[in-house]
Order: C-alpha cells, then structure tokens, then sequence
C-alpha cells in the first residue's frame, strides 16, 4: 500500500527524469574520460555536450517540479526559497567544475554572476512583467520585500564585481580582501534569509488589499495567523519522499557537472567564442526550468511569487556564488579575477536603475517589461560586439 501511494505521488515523468539521469551518470563514470580524452574532435565534444546539456536541463525540471511542491506545501517564502536554494545550490557546482577544470578561466565566477543578473532580472523578469500585464493589467506586488531584494542586489554586487577593479588593476581581491569579502557577503545573505523565513516573512507574500497599510505588530501577527498548520502524517511523508526526491534529481547534475565543463572550455577554445560565453550557458541550463516557473506565476496573477523566484534567485546566485568562487581560489591557488568590464559595469547600474524605477510604485505594467527586454537584448549584442 505504500509503493503504491508512493508511486501516486512520484508520477512517470519523474520517475523516467531519475532512471535517464542515473543511466547518463553511469555512462560517464564508466566511459566519461575515454569519450572525452585527448584528442577530442568537434564532433564527439557536440554530441556530449547535446547529450549532458539535455540530461541537466531534464533534472534540473524535476528539482523544479518537486520543489514547486514543496512550496505549496510549505507556503511562501519558505517553499520559494528551497526551489531558489536548489537552482542555486547547482549552478554553484558547474562554476567550481569549470573553475577546477584543466581549462584556465578565471573569470568563470564573475562571468556567471554577470549573465544571470541579465537573464534573470532583466529577460525573465521583463518577460514576467510583459505576460503578467498584458493578461492582469497593472498586478500588486510587495513593495517592501522587492526593496529589499534591490539593496541586496546592489550592495553584494557592487561589492563582488565592481569593487575588485578599484582594489587591484587585474581586477581580483587580495588574499585578505577576498576573505574578508566572502565571510560578509555569507554572513549578509545568511542573515537576509533568516530575517526573510522569519520577522519580516509578511514581505516577501503577495500583498492583500490593505495588508500593507496596517502596522508591523498588527500584521506581524496577520503573518503569523495566517501560516500554515502543521501537516498530518500523509503530509509529512509527502514533503520527506519530495525531498528525498529533490535530491536524487540534485545529485547527478553534480556528477556530471566535471564532463560538461571539459566540454564547454574545449567549445569555447575551438570556436573563439567569448569566454564569458560560458557563464551565459551555465546561466541557461540552469535556470531555464524556474524562469518558466516565474513565468507562470505571473500569468496566475503572483507577481510576488515571480519577483521573488527572480530577484531572490539572484540575490541567491551572488549570495552563494561569490563565497563559494573566492574560497576555492583561497584554496586551490586559482587565480579568481571578479571585476567586471566598463560596459558591464554600466550595464550594471542601467539594471540597477531601471529594476528600482520598476518597483518603485505598488503596481507593475507591461511597458516596464519591454525595456527590460530591450535592455537584454542590448546585452546580447554587446556580448557578441564588444
């Protein structure tokens, strides 16, 4: 009887997801470092490549499926935050693959950071706000909680990948620097996300009408009313075989995260693509399955639940992302360059700008989506014309 419930609450797709993983995993263990061995020509490195990046991209789905759950089950934001968390925890396990890979690309960590920043704050999340308005009109969303995401935004990044070309002419911490700025930019964050599933939970919801006119005490305990009840027992065990779950999806982009970076720095090396092309693909195989997931809150009307899956996964990426790059070029001795480009760095405060412009009212609008839009786009041709 309880296989039986069991295989209810894991459906096919997911169970085909884990069976296609694990048989990919056990491929590249076994044969992984023959197919990939020098001399790699362009056409076996394209068919890897076609192969991993479909594998990731099928589990990275099934995280998002199973931690989609999760967040209903939990509620918000602490159902958001696993999904983000996860999202996250994976594309800091393909930066220190490239990182500690044969390949030298010290600019792995920053170029990542950079791309997601772009896709997610300005291509998903315009594309939430043009979807989310053409359909809703004019959607509320908390403007407290989104101000928030911002200063974090700003401060972290600016910090990470503005600072460092003013630190040194090449662009990198020294070793005190980038120990000192690792230990903060953890501590920050892991006090962000406490304050954030804590005190101040009520704002990072959807707002109700009138929610945001009443006092903090009065509606501290609104918030508080308002959580969830303890789940029963059918419920426990749904939220442990979904996490059960979550991880075996989790556990094979990890194993096979070192192929993928052998190909990606051999494509990159062959084509005389720009190196920052690399971030860029780990941005898209990563959070391709949660943009889709912002996109369809939006079009459901919670546009919180969109700010928050794209904001907080970017507050998330450099939250996570900069400790994890800094401490492994403590570590390793890799030398890990942070700064970001002139043109990066306008198109930076541009973002910065125009992402507080947005979120300055209580309302979005489609209007403000299509220049976000436009701004991505402007990024896309600078990447490719420097």
């Amino acid at each position: 009887m309880q296989s039986a419930s069991h295989q209810k609450l894991i459906p096919r797709v997911t169970w085909a997801r884990l069976i296609w993983s694990w048989a990919i995993v056990g491929l590249f263990v076994f044969f992984g470092d023959a197919w990939l061995a020098a001399p790699l020509t362009p056409a076996i490195a394209a068919g890897v490549f076609v192969l991993l990046f479909g594998t990731i991209v099928a589990a990275s789905f099934g995280v998002v499926r199973e931690a989609d759950h999760l967040a209903h089950q939990l509620g918000e934001p602490y159902g958001t935050l696993i999904l983000t968390l996860s999202i996250v925890l994976i594309e800091v396990i393909l930066i220190a693959s490239v990182l500690l890979g044969p390949g030298d690309f010290p600019t792995i960590g920053r170029d990542s950071i950079f791309a997601v920043m772009m896709i997610i704050v300005n291509l998903v999340m315009g594309v939430c706000l043009l979807a989310g308005g053409l359909r809703h009109g004019e959607q509320e969303f908390n403007v407290q909680g989104t101000a928030a995401y911002l200063s974090m935004i700003v401060l972290l990044t600016g910090t990470a990948l503005v600072l460092p070309n003013y630190t040194s002419g090449a662009g990198e911490f020294s070793f005190s620097q980038a120990l000192a700025v690792a230990a903060l930019t953890a501590v920050l964050y892991g006090v962000f996300l406490a304050m954030q599933m804590g005190g101040h939970r009520r704002l990072f919801v959807q707002p109700r009408p009138g929610m945001l006119a009443v006092p903090f005490a009065e509606s501290k305990k609104e918030s508080a009313a308002a959580a969830p009840a303890p789940h029963d027992a059918g419920g426990k065990r749904a939220l442990w075989v979904r996490s059960g779950v979550l991880l075996a999806m989790i556990l094979p982009i990890v194993l096979l995260a070192h192929y993928l970076a052998i190909v990606i720095d051999y494509g990159v090396a062959t084509t005389g693509a720009p190196v920052a092309l690399g971030g860029v693909l780990i941005a898209i195989i990563v959070f391709t399955p949660e943009s889709i997931t912002a996109v369809k809150a939006a079009l459901n009307n919670e546009m919180q639940r969109a700010i928050n899956l794209c904001l907080g996964a970017f507050v998330s990426t450099v939250g996570l992302t900069v400790p994890a790059v800094l401490v492994i070029g403590l570590v390793t001795g890799k030398q890990v360059t942070m700064g970001i480009s002139v043109i990066e760095t306008v198109l930076f405060i541009v973002t910065a700008a125009l992402s507080m412009l947005t979120f300055n009212g209580q309302r979005t609008s489609a209007l403000q989506g299509l220049m976000h839009m436009v701004l991505f786009a402007i990024y896309g041709l600078l990447l490719f014309n420097p």
